[in-house]
């Protein structure tokens, strides 16, 4: 059954999205990033996606303490993947001594691969491929990497998943790009979570639909009201019966 990945996006502390990215598009959600996690894991989500806004732009991590509470207070009931501002050895070692379950690589992935090896003998390794129009952006969406997404999908061996998302749909609840994830499954036999646009019900059943798209991440959408947490988990498992 493909996995949910109910989303908590930090920044200053605080649960918040951006639209497209962009930093200065923000909306805020709340100031309890904790209690975010404890009802996901409450409502039966298998795995909570915790990103650092703010190491992600300037690779301080100054939202890791809050990351190590999330996963002290959903400890045996979600395990918590994460990214923003991983970018070294010490970054990840530090994440899995947290009791992170598995770090997301972005930007370091793109710069150095071979990293990615050498953090997957420490702690599962998601290399984020994230896109605007098929190349890939890094230091938090802020820049391009003229690396594209096709390219990349062959340079990390190692990884134990693709967060694959479309910058150009993140936050803006007009549905995922179903044909791109889909194509860029086909191209890798490593698993796909997809990332980016999701809006409802619906779009999460098409993605159920898609072979190789192992998870979906999903956060505007429950912060919005489009469906709960455990709807989404009902839809997908449906979707799995099919």
């Amino acid at each position: 059954m493909i996995e949910l990945y109910p989303a908590i996006d930090l920044r200053d502390g605080k649960v918040v999205r951006l639209r497209r990215g962009d930093y200065a598009d923000q909306t805020t959600y709340g100031d309890d990033p904790v209690a975010t996690a404890v009802a996901f894991a409450d409502a039966g989500a298998p795995w909570i996606h915790v990103v650092d806004l703010d190491a992600a732009r300037s690779g301080s991590p100054v939202n890791r303490e809050v990351v190590a509470a999330i996963t002290a207070a959903v400890a045996g009931r979600a395990r918590v993947q994460t990214g923003g501002g991983v970018r070294t050895i010490d970054d990840a070692t530090a994440l899995a001594d947290a009791g992170v379950a598995r770090v997301v690589m972005g930007s370091a992935a793109v710069a150095e691969p071979a990293l990615v090896d050498r953090i997957a003998q420490i702690v599962p390794v998601a290399v984020g491929l994230d896109h605007r129009e098929g190349e890939i952006a890094v230091h938090g969406w802020t820049a391009g990497s003229g690396v594209r997404l096709d390219d990349a999908l062959g340079w990390f061996p190692a990884a134990s998943a693709f967060v694959i998302t479309d910058i150009g749909r993140d936050g803006m609840l007009t549905g995922p790009d179903v044909d791109g994830l889909a194509l860029a499954a086909a191209r890798t036999t490593v698993p796909v979570i997809a990332s980016g646009g999701v809006s409802s019900l619906a779009d999460l059943t098409a993605l159920a639909a898609v072979a190789g798209i192992a998870g979906v991440i999903t956060g505007k959408a429950v912060y919005e009201g489009r469906f709960t947490v455990a709807e989404a988990l009902r839809a997908l498992e449906s979707a799995s019966c099919r």
